[in-house]
């Protein structure tokens, strides 16, 4: 059994859209990056690609490729569960916290949970949750998300 822990972060601005879990999230902001910023994707790539020693999201999707550019985070995603199976792994589990003041995302977490099982996780191996960071620092002022994974994988 392996274990990968990720963790991704970005800042919230005006005239960009809210993509978290793959679901488009009303909200008067959104997250910046080169990729849609979707930070829960991220955080579960990283651990996916931690768990097999292989790196970080910049090692595999870097911000420095035009072909990243506006690319959705559910299809790199999708390539990197892709690409866990590939070398002989099956995921057991993913827990995730998306840490953000608002707006609120408890009635978008099964919306999200059904994006990330399209991508190869089954559904009932997905855990989401979501804190605020009561109003503390970036975060509790609004100026950003943060997102933290856990995976575990098994050889198969």
């Amino acid at each position: 059994m392996r274990i990968g822990i990720g963790y991704d972060s970005h800042r919230l601005v005006a005239g960009r859209k809210l993509i978290l879990g793959g679901v488009d999230i009303p909200s008067d902001k959104g997250l910046i990056g080169h990729s849609d910023a979707d930070v829960l994707c991220h955080a579960i790539i990283d651990a996916l690609l931690g768990a097999q020693g292989l790196g970080d999201i910049g090692n595999h999707f870097p911000d420095s490729d035009p072909r990243w550019k506006d690319a959705s985070s559910i299809e790199l995603l999708r390539e990197t569960v892709s690409r866990a199976q590939q070398n002989g792994f099956s995921i057991s589990w993913v827990d995730s916290v998306l840490i953000l003041e608002k707006p609120r995302i408890a009635p978008y977490i099964k919306s999200m949970k059904e994006n990330i099982s399209n991508t190869g996780i089954p559904a009932e191996r997905i855990s989401i949750k979501a804190k605020t960071n009561e109003g503390m620092g970036c975060i509790g002022r609004g100026e950003g998300v943060a997102a933290y994974a856990v995976c575990t994988l098994r050889s198969t």
